[in-house]
């Protein structure tokens, strides 16, 4: 009587093995059976021994018409069906789970494409993906895509990680703008110097100002700025109210008609927009959706 298959316990089994168990059964040879599972011939056999070494039986007789399943082998070809039946299922759920339209996606922007440029997108997206829920954070800090901060990023720098997928979808002109009633109250600079003699918005911590007008030969100290501060909606809020001359996106500037541009020869190089995502997009129908949807809409 055969040995018992108890010294192979059931953290043992490999789905792999049981699986090419299943097709030699099926097809009636190590060849047939390879072909169906598209591997080679050895590969099949070798799976064969190595159950068989597992459970200590005799699984298939080797003759010359073929294999000939064993009283072990038909034994335990419904257990082993049961188990096809139920790794089948598992895949088709978590195939289902990964390509559903329905759920969450989390998309991290920049306070200005967050609060002003995608609002808009968003609403006609509900229209065409109404399955898909969003959690929208807005934050200038750059979300870590890798430790699954956020499904979709939009960024002003390009990522450097291999296993980011980023689409360049365009750039973000920037300019210098004040308020007309503050333009009414102090004049229109006429040249970039002029600005030194006008109320300046900046930066509070950032330095990305102190470097342009360094660049541009008029360097200035943090104390020239009559208002500091490092949010970008509180920056063009107080631009907005006339505190003085500030340097805005032209999203941002766009969206408030009372807003002049001053100066508009200055040359200032214009941000470049990159939507960003993990590379398993590719296995998600849901965040792939939306991604194409956001390239399409913001390009």
């Amino acid at each position: 009587m055969p040995k018992a298959a108890s010294a192979a316990s059931p953290a043992g089994f490999d789905w792999t093995l049981v699986r090419s168990f299943l097709a030699a059964l099926e097809h009636g040879s190590l060849l047939a059976g390879a072909r169906a599972l598209g591997l080679s011939q050895p590969t099949l056999g070798r799976h064969i021994a190595e159950l068989e070494a597992q459970l200590g039986v005799v699984l298939f007789e080797r003759t010359g018409r073929g294999l000939l399943p064993t009283e072990a082998a038909l034994g335990m070809a419904d257990s082993a069906r049961a188990m096809e039946a139920g790794a089948l299922q598992l895949a088709r759920r978590v195939s289902g789970a990964q390509s559903a339209l329905q759920g969450t996606v989390r998309i991290s922007a920049s306070q200005t494409v967050a609060c002003v440029l995608l609002p808009p997108v968003l609403a006609r997206m509900r229209q065409a993906l109404p399955e898909v829920q969003v959690e929208l954070v807005s934050s200038d800090a750059v979300a870590n895509l890798l430790r699954r901060e956020a499904d979709i990023a939009l960024r002003m720098v390009a990522p450097r990680q291999a296993s980011l997928i980023a689409r360049r979808i365009g750039k973000v002109a920037v300019g210098a703008y004040a308020h007309r009633d503050y333009l009414r109250r102090r004049g229109t600079p006429r040249t970039p110097a002029d600005l030194l003699n006008h109320d300046l918005v900046g930066e509070d911590r950032a330095d990305a100002m102190l470097k342009g007008f360094a660049a541009a030969g008029s360097p200035v100290r943090r104390e020239q700025f009559v208002l500091r501060t490092d949010d970008r909606i509180a920056y063009w809020g107080a631009v907005r109210a006339g505190v003085g001359i500030g340097f805005l996106t032209e999203i941002l500037a766009k969206a408030d008609p009372d807003l002049v541009p001053v100066l508009p020869g200055l040359r200032i190089p214009p941000l470049p927009l990159w939507l960003v995502v993990h590379r398993e997009i590719r296995t998600n129908q849901r965040v792939r959706a939306v991604f194409e949807y956001l390239g399409r809409e913001l390009g």
